[in-house]
């Protein structure tokens, strides 16, 4: 004779499991489409009623694992998601931040390390310049428009810029005067491909400039970024830029280039 208690527990079982399975697909959609997405749209490729749908998404954002863009735009993936991917940084940080320190020594000046959560950049470790006159950035996810960071630059030059196009809305939002429009910006975006460093002078906050280059490691894609007053930066962009490439390739050497 089947027992009840045991046929009920198996059914709980596989239920959970199925919710897990949906949940993951969804955030899987949600993470290859950080415009954002209706909940019709998820419904459609995920292959689940909307309502279905709708219940899942409602416990993603109770956990921040999803959130609203507001409006009609849809939803995306949520900060939560970039919080634990920090806390499973610890490798990368680990065998990076012996080079950022080399760096900044070298150059005296403030180094960043970071990663990227949609159109967000996310500090995720730094190296604060010994010296008077510094740039000190906060740890953690960057409240800006990512085209007016140099990290963030770089990140976008390391997308085809249809997917930057789709990424970006038309109208660039901008923190202060420096930024320029969309035309500008994947145009500046071709020649930070060609030459591997992406810069912004006063673009992020007034009297700052920054230089940043990509990693494309076992571990995903980071950014390190020196960051520093911009009324050192005009003389110091060469040794910088050639400082930054150096540490670049000696990061792939020691942890791998993704394949």
């Amino acid at each position: 004779m089947l027992d009840p208690d045991h046929e009920s527990s198996t059914d709980q079982k596989h239920g959970g499991i199925q919710v897990i399975a949906r949940a993951a697909a969804i955030m899987r959609v949600l993470g290859a489409n950080p415009q954002g997405l209706s909940l019709g749209a998820i419904a459609q490729q995920v292959e689940l009623p909307r309502s279905t749908v709708q219940r899942i998404v409602n416990a993603l954002e109770t956990e921040e694992l999803a959130e609203s863009m507001g409006g009609n735009r849809g939803f995306r993936l949520g900060p939560e998601l970039g919080r634990l991917i920090y806390q499973t940084q610890i490798d990368i940080i680990s065998a990076v931040r012996p080079l950022l320190e080399e760096l900044s020594t070298q150059l005296q000046e403030s180094v960043l390390l970071c990663g990227l959560e949609h159109d967000q950049v996310i500090v995720i470790d730094r190296i604060v310049a010994e010296r008077e006159l510094r740039v000190v950035f906060p740890v953690g996810i960057l409240r800006v428009p990512i085209h007016t960071t140099a990290s963030g630059k770089a990140f976008l030059a390391s997308m085809t810029n249809d997917q930057v196009r789709t990424l970006l809305p038309e109208v660039l939002a901008s923190k202060t005067t420096k930024n320029g429009d969309k035309k500008s910006l994947l145009a500046e975006l071709d020649e930070i491909r060609q030459t591997g460093i992406a810069t912004e002078f006063d673009q992020y906050i007034e009297g700052m400039a920054g230089f940043s280059v990509a990693l494309e490691t076992r571990f995903g894609c980071f950014a390190i970024t020196a960051v520093l007053p911009s009324s050192r930066a005009g003389k110091a962009t060469p040794e910088v830029k050639q400082a930054l490439l150096a540490c670049k390739d000696s990061i792939e050497k020691r942890i791998g280039k993704s394949h």
